[in-house]
Formats: structure tokens, C-alpha cells, sequence
């Protein structure tokens, strides 16, 4: 089935999935403060997995919104920086320090910012490959800890879940600002030009 340029049906599969997602964050937000973090786990890779399918969904069937363009990725930045700041704990081991939030939530509020004028002029924005590892890092990075304090001995392939734990965080805090560069730059040009007459419908990104 050929996907149209956008769906006219604003709450759709993709947008309500992102709704969901929403709501899973926020649960996920409990569970960490509640220090249930087996339950935080399994929340966290089932909210995580929302994302790709709502995102496959909207191409697939032809249902991209301007709300999802929007909404989808403002609930993924909402989940992965609730996530960083609550687990950002060094005090306890935690393989996410402070500034490694402070860096996400930084980034994250850029870019959003800037997708935000690049909307309302009616600009493409869609996410480069810089963006979409940075969001499977993050995840990666929240995942692992959360595993890591769900089970401190744990180990996968040999290599204990704390210290891949802290190898994903390094990893996605590097990508997170080199996507953020990236991107500035990239609006940067786009900015600089005039803006067209017709611009293609940007894919959901991370």
C-alpha cells in the first residue's frame, strides 16, 4: 500500500500509540522513584518499542500527522530526559551522572526549538542518522541501568550489565551532542534559504 503525503485523521494508530507512550513514561517515572526497577524494565522496553512501531505504522498506512510530526517526538524526548534526570544518581553506582542529563535535557530543548520554527515555516526537519543512534543509545543507556539495578550481578556475554550500562551511557551522551551540532548546523543552511513553495511531509523521527 502506497502511504499518502499526510492522513486528514488526526488521532490515528501512530498518534494514539504516542499517546500511550505518554502515559507509560509517567508510570515508568513512579516505578524509578518507587525503586521498582525489574517493573521499571519491562515498562521501559515496552514504551521503547512503541516507537518504533508508531513510527512504521504512519509510513506504512499513509496516517503522518502534522500532530505526529509534532507529538511523537516531544513524548520520546519527555520519557528518555525523565529517565536520565531520575537515574542520574553517581552516588549509587549509577553509570548516568548529572551532567549527562544536563546534556540530553539541553539538547533536546534545542532541537525541539528548532523543529518548532522549521514547522511553522513549513521546513523539512526530518532526522538524520546522527539523531536516530542517539535515540537508540539513550535507550540503550536508561535500559542497561535500569537492568543494572534491577539485578547488580548480572552479566550478558560476559560482560557484566553495570559496565555496558556505563559504556552506553558515554556512548549516547557523545552522539546526543554531536546529533545536537549536527542538527544546528543542518538548520543553519536550511534557515539561510528561502523557503520553498511545496516541501515533502518529514518522516516521524526519534
Amino acid at each position: 500500500m502506497q502511504p499518502s503525503v499526510e492522513s486528514s485523521r488526526v488521532w490515528n494508530v501512530p498518534n494514539m500509540l504516542s499517546a500511550l507512550r505518554l502515559l507509560l513514561a509517567f508510570g515508568l517515572f513512579v516505578l524509578i522513584e518507587q525503586r521498582l526497577f525489574v517493573a521499571a524494565t519491562l515498562l521501559f522496553l515496552v514504551a521503547a518499542s512503541t516507537d518504533w512501531i508508531d513510527g512504521w505504522w504512519a509510513r506504512r498506512f499513509g496516517q503522518i500527522t502534522r500532530l505526529g510530526r509534532i507529538f511523537d517526538p516531544l513524548v520520546d524526548k519527555v520519557i528518555v530526559c525523565g529517565a536520565f534526570i531520575l537515574l542520574a544518581d553517581r552516588g549509587n553506582g549509577s553509570a548516568i551522572a548529572a551532567w549527562m542529563a544536563v546534556v540530553v535535557v539541553v539538547r533536546e530543548l534545542i532541537v525541539t526549538a528548532v523543529r518548532a520554527e522549521m514547522e511553522r515555516s513549513g521546513r523539512d526537519f526530518s532526522a538524520g542518522l546522527s539523531g536516530k543512534l542517539k535515540m537508540v543509545l539513550q535507550c540503550a543507556a536508561i535500559a542497561l541501568e535500569l537492568m543494572a539495578r534491577a539485578q547488580p550481578d548480572a552479566a550478558l556475554a560476559g560482560t557484566s550489565v553495570r559496565q555496558m550500562a556505563w559504556i552506553a551511557a558515554w556512548a549516547a551522551v557523545v552522539v546526543t551532542a554531536y546529533s545536537g551540532v549536527d542538527y544546528l548546523c543542518v538548520a543553519r543552511g536550511i534557515l539561510a534559504s528561502p523557503a520553498p513553495d511545496a516541501q515533502r511531509v518529514p518522516d516521524r523521527e526519534p
